[in-house]
């Protein structure tokens, strides 16, 4: 039976769901929880606390946590790269870095024809090494996750890093572009819009757009924010979509259908699939990291 932490919409979600399984809370003291990101080969995870301008550590095998990185320049959004590496966008810095496995931080980029990014938000690593990065206003807009400065480009695109560090705009007609992934055989780019935090005219929504090489096309809308904005998401093994929303995590199938929600007491940010089958959910409420255990693996 699944208990009060799972609400089924459609019959899929609850082959997605794992019956008597409740949603954990790992650690709380955030002030903005972000940018999960899972290292199987230490069976950790590492988040930002924007604000409190640190990243943080959890360990699965005790259960502790710790300050990973402090001061982290207001870092938001993480990944991993082909070889491991962490690949972080960062508020303050207003570039989007890597740490080499030696610890040495190694800038991949801070520009766009000669203007300073706004505030690299969130960024996925395609399989052939390009990094692909949203750069929404929200680092520069106060000094709370950043550093309050006007934009140098002017607006908010997303963006795409060659392997040989080329950069290159993407697409260029989003109000704030957020959340970004890729679907699991990646011919097709999610990339969320919250505008809408900006004024009422603004859009709520996720964009689907077809991958064609180094370039985007189509962009339709693909879902509507109900409650709060989308943020942060990732993609199971199936196609499902499981994001942040006001009310905790949303999960849609690639056919644009909500399937069911994970209830969380905090507005949700970000998540990312981890653990040592991947079938654990780590969740960043507001102040707090969340997990969820599911009957479906992270693409």
């Amino acid at each position: 039976m699944l208990t009060s932490d799972f609400v089924v919409l459609d019959p899929r979600f609850a082959r997605l769901a794992m019956g008597n399984v409740h949603v954990e809370k790992l650690y709380t003291g955030c002030r903005w929880a972000e940018g999960p990101a899972w290292f199987g080969g230490g069976r950790y995870l590492l988040w930002s606390d924007i604000p409190n301008d640190r990243m943080m550590r959890f360990d699965e095998t005790d259960g502790s946590v710790s300050v990973f990185r402090q001061p982290a320049m207001n870092s938001n959004g993480n990944t991993l790269d082909r070889e491991g590496r962490l690949v972080t966008c960062e508020h303050r810095g207003r570039r989007v870095t890597r740490t080499e496995h030696d610890g040495r931080i190694t800038v991949l980029a801070d520009r766009f024809e000669g203007k300073r990014f706004n505030s690299p938000n969130d960024a996925v690593v395609k399989s052939d090494g390009s990094i692909w990065f949203t750069d929404p206003s929200y680092g520069i807009d106060s000094d709370y996750e950043g550093d309050a400065a006007p934009s140098e480009i002017g607006a908010c695109h997303v963006y795409r890093i060659d392997p040989s560090g080329r950069v290159t705009i993407v697409a260029d007609d989003f109000a704030k572009p957020n959340g970004i992934a890729f679907s699991p055989d990646e011919s097709q780019l999610y990339i969320v819009d919250t505008g809408r935090s900006h004024g009422a005219e603004f859009p709520k929504h996720m964009r689907r757009f077809d991958v064609n090489g180094e370039t985007l096309s189509g962009g339709a809308v693909f879902a509507e924010s109900e409650v709060g904005m989308f943020d942060g998401m990732r993609l199971d093994i199936h196609g499902n979509i499981w994001t942040s929303s006001g009310d905790g995590i949303r999960c849609y199938g690639a056919d644009g259908v909500l399937l069911g929600i994970v209830r969380i007491p905090e507005v949700v940010a970000n998540c990312a699939f981890g653990g040592l089958k991947r079938n654990r959910l780590f969740i960043c409420g507001t102040t707090s990291l969340y997990s969820v255990y599911l009957n479906t693996r992270g693409a």
